[in-house]
């Protein structure tokens, strides 16, 4: 047993390493305010490579979202990505949440601005694809993908918003240009932070106000896209029996956009254990890149 456990910790220990010596670290002054985001290093010489940000929740960081996603870091360089992971201002991201208690908000932080630098600045040094960047955002990084799917729709190719319902119309303040995107979202019917069925969420930072349910949320999306009538219905294989979750799979297709929802039954505020969400979003990515 101490042997196992031996070689357990070096593999940990060559991982931890392994993880350090392919993430670089970097930041830009957006107003007079310096932005960090942290990203894989980028395979040398390869062009075109399509850029991915991977959002965390309110009060997080980029250091911690990494950690908790490494799939989606590690996936990066077989992929031919690059997975840059941002810091929100003092752990938060200036949204289109209205009520959020956040200082980002209440300072009007430029998001856009900083999203924009960053696009410009892996185009420029490691000649990413200018029309092949996405977003998956997660909690509060879900509805930071939401603003930049409805105030910087042609900087994105698709987005995937993780737990996050639209701010209602008493909580929403920004200027959406209401153009359709390709978007996934995937939200848990047990969810009492983002309440599946709309209402307020409230974390241990304060009371963010009002969303609207996931349906309403799923229509818009599709509304935009010019989509009528009930979206397609699978079930997706459950490979978690234990788990008590299951995941229904909406689907709008045919069209120029694609608009998916993950109804994930049973599922609270986390990650549905079926999938990988961040590897399936990035599957989802791939899928659009190939229309």
């Amino acid at each position: 047993m101490k042997i196992v456990n031996s070689l357990l910790l070096i593999l940990i220990l060559i991982s931890h390493v392994y993880a350090q010596e392919n993430i670089i670290a970097d930041s830009l002054n957006i107003n007079s305010i310096n932005r960090k985001f942290i990203f894989t290093k980028p395979i040398e010489y390869l062009k075109n490579q399509s850029l991915v940000f991977i959002l965390h929740g309110s009060g997080g960081n980029g250091n911690q979202m990494l950690a908790r996603v490494p799939a989606i870091a590690k996936a990066s360089a077989s992929e031919h990505f690059i997975a840059v992971f941002p810091f929100g201002y003092k752990g938060f991201w200036n949204e289109c949440r209205k009520s959020s208690p956040a200082e980002s908000n209440k300072i009007d932080i430029d998001e856009q601005a900083f999203f924009q630098s960053m696009i410009n600045y892996f185009v420029e040094k490691y000649q990413v694809d200018r029309k092949q960047v996405f977003v998956i955002g997660t909690s509060g990084g879900g509805h930071m993908a939401y603003k930049m799917a409805m105030t910087m729709p042609d900087r994105f190719k698709a987005v995937s918003a993780i737990i996050a319902n639209l701010p209602d119309s008493t909580n929403f303040d920004c200027i959406a240009l209401n153009k359709p995107v390709n978007i996934m979202i995937t939200n848990g019917t047990l969810d009492k932070t983002n309440p599946y069925e709309g209402g307020e969420v409230i974390l241990n930072s304060g009371n963010f106000g009002k969303v609207v349910s996931t349906d309403k949320t799923f229509q818009y999306w599709a509304t935009l896209a010019g989509y009528k009538g009930k979206a397609s219905m699978e079930l997706l294989p459950d490979n978690d029996p234990n788990d008590g979750k299951t995941i229904e799979k909406y689907s709008y297709t045919g069209n120029k956009k694609e608009v998916v929802l993950l109804k994930v039954i049973g599922g609270k505020h986390d990650y549905p254990n079926d999938v990988d969400i961040h590897l399936y979003s990035w599957e989802f990515f791939k899928h659009i890149m190939k229309k």
